[in-house]
């Protein structure tokens, strides 16, 4: 299969409501989409970066995405993933945008959804007041979700008080995933855990830096509630380690880091060989990431996904919304569209193809 053509657009996705992370207010995505062509059909893949959880930047990404995007166009597929390859180490998440792309285009069986599926999905608890934290779980219950995602890792101590009054809203009616974006240190993890009352807590996700394994491991031992990494685990090396040492029991991944389906596959499989209990997707993603992210759940994880990101951006890339039904996310039979290039244009900031006419 030879590439023809390699099309980029560079994408700042304004949100429907900030998104608040330990790590900062999110109120745009700032994503590189990649198209690939090879005369009879197309691929794509997304890079969305978001400034705190990868070392990656915008203008990074749209500068290695264009230099691959030149390098790979007219080359053989098998070409052109070696050398998307190359760059993973360094720029997982625009190595994946392409590399996916690629992937896509050759036919990936992950891709392959042959009957109507339904991937179930959670439901973001955004509100810091209570009244209006009561209103979005009704909201969610109501609207059939089963699990819901409550941001902490801001002030431990403000962040218990809060948990356990949506604890106490949600009545056993739902899971509550817990995640600290890497928002909390060493002491304030650990009092954060011993303040919890187990009851609805399906998870606590990574409290502490990515880097800091040593704490893992401890707040692991002080907690009563199953602990799980996410932006410490950036491969199979990363997967070994938390099961070795038990910082873990879950473990999630995110396709945009992973380096492509292929190894997206493979890292949870791997997740479950070691004894842990896999999560897959993206809060940060728009369409295209986030439907990779839905087909590759299928037979693969067995809990609500978290690629939710799509239903973040005030406009979406794709030219038909991806459905939501009763909480989870609806896959047809045929891959979706993209929207027009004309409006994919007009949407960009900037736009690059290769080669260069």
């Amino acid at each position: 299969m030879l590439i023809d053509t390699v099309t980029l657009y560079r994408f700042s996705l304004p949100l429907i409501e900030p998104y608040k992370l330990a790590m900062g207010v999110v109120g745009a995505f700032d994503t590189v989409l990649a198209v690939i062509e090879d005369g009879g059909g197309t691929g794509f893949g997304e890079a969305t970066i978001l400034t705190g959880y990868t070392e990656e930047t915008i203008d990074g990404c749209w500068r290695v995405a264009r230099g691959l995007g030149k390098r790979i166009a007219g080359k053989e597929a098998a070409e052109a993933k070696q050398l998307i390859q190359a760059e993973h180490a360094s720029h997982p998440f625009t190595a994946t945008a392409l590399m996916t792309a690629v992937e896509m285009l050759e036919g990936h069986p992950l891709l392959d959804v042959t009957e109507r599926t339904s991937v179930p999905l959670l439901a973001i608890i955004n509100a810091m007041d209570e009244d209006a934290i009561t209103g979005e779980i009704e909201a969610r219950l109501e609207d059939g979700y089963s699990t819901l995602k409550v941001k902490v890792g801001f002030d431990a101590d403000t962040d218990a008080k809060r948990v356990r009054f949506i604890q106490d809203r949600v009545g056993g009616r739902a899971l509550i995933r817990l995640d600290g974006n890497q928002g909390y240190g060493l002491k304030d993890a650990v009092g954060f855990v011993s303040a919890l009352r187990p009851e609805d807590i399906e998870l606590f996700e990574q409290p502490c830096p990515a880097g800091d394994w040593d704490s893992a491991v401890a707040v692991a031992e002080a907690a009563d509630v199953p602990m799980m990494l996410d932006e410490s685990i950036y491969g199979p090396a990363d997967i070994d380690r938390a099961a070795d040492i038990g910082a873990a029991s879950y473990i999630k991944l995110k396709l945009m880091k992973a380096g492509g389906l292929q190894v997206l596959a493979q890292g949870l499989r791997q997740i479950r060989e070691r004894g842990m209990t896999p999560v897959l997707g993206n809060g940060v993603a728009s369409d295209a990431g986030c439907w990779m992210e839905g087909c590759a759940a299928r037979g693969l994880i067995d809990n609500a996904g978290e690629m939710n990101g799509f239903l973040k951006p005030r406009v979406g890339i794709f030219a038909k919304p991806i459905v939501v039904d009763s909480g989870a996310m609806v896959l047809e039979t045929a891959a979706p569209k993209l929207s027009r290039p004309d409006t994919l244009a007009a949407l960009a900031t900037e736009t690059a193809h290769y080669p260069e006419s």
